[in-house]
């Protein structure tokens, strides 16, 4: 069959088919017999002691099955946490209990107190109104530094103190790096907040855990970015179940953004409690639990010192970091800002000399992770703002500062442990000028003025680390998995092929883009293929989907495993053909025996594997089946160069985005359509961080912004039509598609340009001030401008 699409095709995406006509399979859409329905019963205080919870009155109410308490997790054990930080004076973090159910004391608003367990979801609510709670309130620590200060006050009476860690990096630089600072020409100093943020993918989490008493096997259907890491972390160390008797399936899943990597509390009490009463139990979450449940993002307080010699060249980088966890360590908490953010503090740039502290923090607030970026965007938020200050301290164009500075040979060892590949930064910038059309932006400004408002130009360059691996050298950081990927590829008789993968779709368009990738390899049509993933059952072992590592690392496994298949056909077919294998050459779909015009179907070799009846069964073996497990040498690095353009109306605060463009290296492009979805959806997140969204707790921790009402997610009209190319990539030297990741980006470059660009125009507007945090409301905006005046 001849060859349609394949690498570099816009082939559109197959899954649509049956999400844009509700036939998708998500998790709430699994309804098992006899299942009943928990509802959990959740703090509304921030810190407190329990003295006592009385649950009789609601055990007799109609359809109450059983209310479990934190007395029936006392042998389970803590949720893990995948990631161990050792500080900078050697120790390892500090790691507390994080039990199913609260044990003692309540953490955070939210924290799960008991769990109702009913025939319906109504009379499980209506039950967890009539348990009466003794809890005894104690003060709440909320600000991070406060948090430090106060020794009276904390989270886990079990530690010395609210300090998870103190970590420094690289802290052999940490006194060339303070001299280095006190010896420059230059030091531009900025504080900033990366302000914390509410996930909110569009389908809640969902969890139903079902127990087959006759085999002793336990299953759960979850809304997971990577059900195999689920089964191993809460069968191993929270359950106790052994992992070929625990199945995980994520169905369909509607979006993530790194909030359903993790390993919840309510996946492991449906697990637990379908086996406790013999029947299925399912936990439906509403979107205002998801703001007290889901793991939250961001939330960093920093300094940041930027030094520069007297021809205006980097010379060092120091930062000074408070990073909240929240009340408990989430699955990869710890490693979000340091070794995801710490090493990312050169940037583009060839700076010598760089250390960065960061001191983790416990509050009373929801447990903060990864979300889209995950501490690359708090990196570059960073040294992307205080560059832009240096260049107006400096009477400096920004761009020809970030050029003079440019990385321009490859591979370049950072100062803070990662090498890059590749790239081409000044070419990147080229197309970023060329595509936004700096030359007509005085123009533009000068008719905006016309109308009372003022333009702003931001831009912005950026570098990220993903693909997270290698195993051995992460596992020396302190991750407690590897982080491969795998891939099985089954050959049906008749030509047709099954790719079993262990990443996982919320969203990236898998099960489209890697059959481009097999079907470019063999010759054959995409249709022809089929991916299946999600099922830990029929999958094999893999880390999942997050870190934008899914083509680099889970498409780099389908191709070793893909290369299996074809020299075993090739062999297969040198005998059909009766020649040499050496001699066998594959191309859209056909054998061939080079010099010749011998040939033979693909669909006729995946037969002859399953009938074999024309070679050797003791040279090969029958069928055509093969597995592979990559695991990446080096992380890939996707880099970018932005431009925004924004409007602000002085005597409202308004800010309105009028233009963005990026220029963006993704290395190989496998589809160009949902390369440019990926960034979209990236920019439009980032844009909802730095002008709507912001996670806020008032003194008591109690969440101001727990809802739609209060939490202001991007819409349509927040965001212009976006300009996105990603045409100048150059090849990632060390996987076998020479791909980078894309699905981060956006998110990582799109906040410190749309910031760059309201402090352009507001200094463009005579209003003198240096800097504005996000999100860059209009009453914060409004604010600002009064104070200059």
């Amino acid at each position: 069959m001849p060859k349609d699409g394949g690498i570099g095709a816009s082939s559109k995406r197959r899954e649509d088919a049956r999400f844009l006509t509700g036939t998708g399979n998500y998790t709430d859409d699994i309804n098992l017999h006899g299942q009943a329905y928990v509802h959990f019963l959740r703090s509304d205080v921030a810190h407190g002691k329990i003295n006592g919870i009385d649950t009789s009155g609601a055990e007799a109410m109609p359809g109450v099955i059983r209310i479990f308490t934190g007395k029936d997790f006392e042998s389970a054990g803590s949720i893990p946490c995948g990631w161990q930080v050792t500080d900078r004076f050697g120790e390892p973090m500090k790691e507390p209990r994080h039990p199913i159910l609260a044990e003692g004391k309540v953490r955070h608003v939210g924290d799960p107190i008991a769990a109702i367990v009913a025939e319906t979801r109504e009379q499980a609510r209506d039950a967890a109104e009539a348990i009466e709670l003794d809890i005894e309130d104690l003060p709440a620590v909320i600000d991070m530094k406060a948090a430090l200060e106060d020794g009276s006050t904390k989270v886990h009476d079990d530690l010395s103190d609210n300090l998870c860690f103190d970590w420094g990096f690289v802290e052999e630089n940490k006194q060339a790096v303070d001299d280095a600072i006190k010896s420059a020409a230059h030091v531009t100093t900025l504080e900033l907040i990366n302000n914390r943020l509410v996930p909110n993918a569009m389908e809640p989490r969902v969890a139903v855990g079902d127990f087959n008493r006759g085999t002793g096997e336990h299953t759960l259907y979850t809304t997971s970015q990577n059900p195999h890491v689920i089964r191993l972390l809460m069968g191993a160390f929270v359950l106790n179940i052994p992992e070929h008797k625990l199945r995980v399936v994520a169905p369909d899943v509607g979006g993530g953004f790194g909030s359903k990597i993790y390993h919840y509390a309510e996946e492991a009490f449906c697990t637990y409690a379908a086996r406790e009463l013999n029947r299925p139990v399912k936990w439906t979450c509403s979107r205002s639990e998801a703001f007290l449940s889901d793991a939250q993002a961001r939330d960093h307080v920093t300094k940041i010192e930027l030094a520069l010699d007297a021809d205006n060249n980097f010379t060092a980088v120091r930062t000074e970091t408070y990073a909240n966890m929240g009340a408990y360590l989430s699955t990869f908490a710890p490693s979000i800002p340091t070794w995801l953010h710490g090493t990312l503090m050169a940037g583009n740039y060839k700076t010598p000399l760089i250390y960065v502290n960061v001191k983790a923090v416990f509050t009373n607030t929801v447990p903060v992770d990864a979300y889209r970026g995950a501490g690359r965007p708090e990196a570059t938020y960073q040294l992307e703002r205080v560059i832009d200050k240096a260049a107006r301290e400096l009477g400096l164009d920004p761009i020809a500062l970030r050029r003079q500075n440019f990385v321009t040979e490859f591979p370049y060892a950072t100062p803070v442990a990662v090498e890059y590949d590749s790239g081409d930064f000044h070419r990147l910038m080229d197309k970023l000028e060329s595509r936004a059309d700096f030359d007509g932006f005085a123009a533009r400004r000068a008719a905006s003025e016309k109308n009372g408002k003022l333009r702003g130009l931001g831009i912005n360059c950026f570098i990220e680390a993903c693909g997270i691996a290698p195993s051995h050298l992460v596992g020396q950081l302190g991750a407690r998995a590897g982080l491969y990927e795998s891939a099985t590829v089954r050959v049906n008789a008749t030509g047709g092929i099954t790719v079993m993968t262990g990443s996982h779709s919320h969203g990236q368009g898998h099960e489209t883009v890697f059959p481009q990738v097999v079907a470019d390899m063999i010759g054959i049509d995409e249709s022809m293929i089929e991916i299946e993933h999600g099922d830990t059952a029929n999958t094999p072992m893999g880390m999942g989907t997050y870190g934008s590592r899914s083509i680099a690392v889970g498409g780099s496994a389908m191709v070793r495993a893909t290369e299996k298949i074809i020299n075993k056909a090739k062999k297969i077919a040198a005998h059909l053909m009766e020649a040499s294998e050496a001699d066998i050459e594959l191309k859209d779909g056909q054998f061939s025996v080079a010099g010749t015009d011998k040939s033979v179907a693909w669909g006729d070799v995946t037969l002859a594997a399953y009938v074999p009846h024309n070679y050797p069964l003791e040279e090969i073996e029958p069928g055509l089946e093969e597995t592979a497990f990559y695991d990446p040498n080096n992380f890939t690095y996707p880099a970018g160069a932005y431009a925004c353009e924004v409007e602000v109306d002085p005597d409202t605060g308004k800010v309105t985005i009028e233009r963005f463009t990026t220029a963006d290296d993704f290395g190989n492009v496998i589809n160009p359509m949902i390369v440019d979805g990926q960034v979209h959806g990236g920019l439009t997140q980032g844009i909802g961080q730095a002008l709507l969204e912001n996670c806020s707790y008032d003194a008591d921790g109690q969440l101001l912004s727990a809802s739609y009402m209060d939490y202001a997610m991007p819409r349509a009209d927040d965001v212009p039509f976006f300009s996105v190319d990603h045409s100048n990539g150059t090849a990632c030297t060390h996987n076998p598609l020479g791909v980078k990741g894309c699905g981060e980006a956006g998110a990582i470059g799109s906040s410190p340009t749309v910031v760059n660009a309201v402090v352009d125009a507001l200094q463009s507007g005579g209003i003198k001030l240096d800097h504005v945090d996000m999100p860059v409301t209009p009453g914060r905006v409004w604010q600002a401008i009064q104070s200059a005046k």
